[in-house]
């Protein structure tokens, strides 16, 4: 089983030892990043945040600030960054992959974080798509798409990934009511904004051949959520399916 979490840490910018307290309250394996540090010094504060929290950087570059970290338990196959399409007068994105191997099962784990553009979004992730596959045939691993997609659920973005991989949160909790739905207000599983959660746009994809055993986030004193980031974490348990290894 890997224990992957997805997290938007606002460059560093706010509480550093409250983010640190959430990342070891997520207990992952593996740790999606988005906008990680890319000023000068990004690697040594990458890899400066991932000994604190007792991780190691496995994955990503300095342009569109995405990375992988991952537990000391956790054997790395290979890291990479892939810059994304460039749309001019937009932010350049990228993606941070990396393949590893727990209790001799395999994952191919992508960190993205799509833009606040709409078709640019839609593009990006119909480029990731590909990217992310190609790598776990590559290595006989199963794939795993965790970021910030800056949209909410039932979006493009959502039906595209949403048609080849499960949506870890409603594995679990099954789809989220209409709003105002039983007294429901369609926050269920929001992530954004962290002192106020209203919508849900940080989200963790299992492929095919996976099982998601369980989702949710970190257990920390309230006030360190708001205090880490504008964003709240999240993490899922995956596992292979039985029938998958057969």
């Amino acid at each position: 089983m890997l224990r992957v979490a997805t997290y938007n840490v606002r460059g560093l910018k706010d509480d550093r030892r409250a983010l640190v307290r959430v990342i070891r309250a997520l207990r992952p394996d593996v740790l999606c990043l988005q906008e990680a540090p890319r000023l000068p010094g990004w690697r040594r504060k990458r890899r400066a945040l991932a000994r604190t929290a007792g991780l190691s950087v496995a994955a990503g570059g300095r342009v569109g600030g995405t990375a992988v970290l991952t537990a000391p338990d956790v054997r790395l196959l290979r890291g990479r960054g892939h810059r994304l399409r460039w749309f001019p007068g937009l932010e350049w994105r990228s993606i941070a992959l990396a393949v590893v191997e727990k209790d001799r099962e395999r994952y191919a784990v992508c960190s993205a974080h799509l833009d606040l553009l709409a078709g640019a979004r839609l593009s990006h992730a119909a480029q990731i798509v590909p990217l992310l596959e190609r790598a776990a045939r590559e290595f006989g691993a199963a794939p795993v798409l965790a970021g910030d997609l800056n949209e909410v659920p039932g979006a493009p973005v959502w039906r595209l990934l949403g048609g080849r991989y499960t949506d870890c949160f409603t594995a679990v909790r099954g789809p989220a009511p209409r709003i105002g739905a039983d007294g429901d207000d369609g926050r269920a599983g929001a992530t954004f904004p962290a002192r106020d959660p209203r919508v849900r746009i940080d989200a963790i994809f299992a492929g095919p051949g996976l099982t998601v055993v369980s989702y949710g986030g970190a257990d920390v004193p309230a006030e360190d959520l708001p205090a880490a980031s504008d964003h709240r974490p999240v993490v899922a348990e995956i596992a292979f399916t039985p029938s998958a290894r057969a």
